[in-house]
């Protein structure tokens, strides 16, 4: 049974100025969740049917003490969730705090807004072995809860840091690369065994400040009729080619 406490502090966390506040978020779903267990990411607490704590009994005490492992019905657990569905379990998590670690490669996202299409960049960046994504302020909150839900549990291997994208640009001392139009065909682009790939927003592109600052511009060519591609579509066509050149 939930408190009305723990009732309403689940629901501020589906708010950004609440997870800001309280620096922690909410994982949602038996996926996700059984994720974050299974990670070496901190859980605070759990909200869990008695059919999902049975079955991942084991799991869950390793994580968890026995205090912050809370039993609710598929009916509160439903009244709090963001999501439509989640009939199963509810972590809260604390939100991480880490250093950006110099990599050979890195992808950066300019004024990515849709929340479902930052989780899928999350999860592609997972896939192609990318774990660290950058963020200027203006993309989507990487701890929202359709983030959190579209990264499939990838949020708990790949970091996310807000930078001063222009500013962290200037500095960096490697082939930059930036998905625009009319740039030069990526089946032919010749990437280094080292770069940053920069994917703008999915209405504006890459933003001037930021466009100053690329070095190589690169383009997926169209055969067919569609006007654009989504960016989550578009950075794995363009990761998977990175892939492709250095492995």
């Amino acid at each position: 049974m939930l408190s009305k406490n723990q009732q309403k502090y689940l629901r501020q966390l589906g708010q950004k100025k609440y997870r800001k506040q309280h620096q922690e978020f909410l994982v949602q779903g038996t996926k996700n969740v059984l994720e974050l267990l299974q990670s070496e990411h901190p859980v605070a607490q759990l909200f869990a049917s008695d059919a999902f704590i049975a079955q991942h009994r084991s799991l869950i005490t390793s994580r968890l003490n026995a205090r912050d492992i809370h039993e609710a019905d598929e009916t509160e657990l439903c009244k709090v969730s963001t999501l439509v569905t989640n009939n199963d379990a509810i972590a809260v998590a604390p939100m991480a705090h880490t250093e950006i670690v110099p990599t050979p490669w890195q992808l950066a996202l300019d004024g990515v807004g849709d929340p479902g299409n930052l989780g899928t960049i999350i999860r592609l960046a997972d896939w192609y072995g990318f774990e660290h994504v950058l963020l200027s302020a203006n993309c989507a909150d990487p701890y929202n809860p359709k983030v959190i839900s579209a990264t499939m549990g990838s949020f708990t291997r790949v970091t996310c840091q807000e930078v001063n994208l222009p500013e962290y640009l200037s500095q960096a001392n490697k082939p930059i690369y930036g998905a625009f139009l009319g740039g030069e065909n990526l089946h032919s682009t010749n990437f280094s065994e080292q770069g940053i790939l920069v994917m703008g927003s999915e209405s504006h592109g890459i933003s001037e400040a930021v466009a100053e600052h690329i070095t190589q511009r690169i383009t997926i060519m169209g055969y067919g009729g569609a006007e654009s591609l989504n960016v989550a579509i578009a950075s794995g066509i363009i990761l998977d080619n990175i892939k492709r050149c250095r492995g």
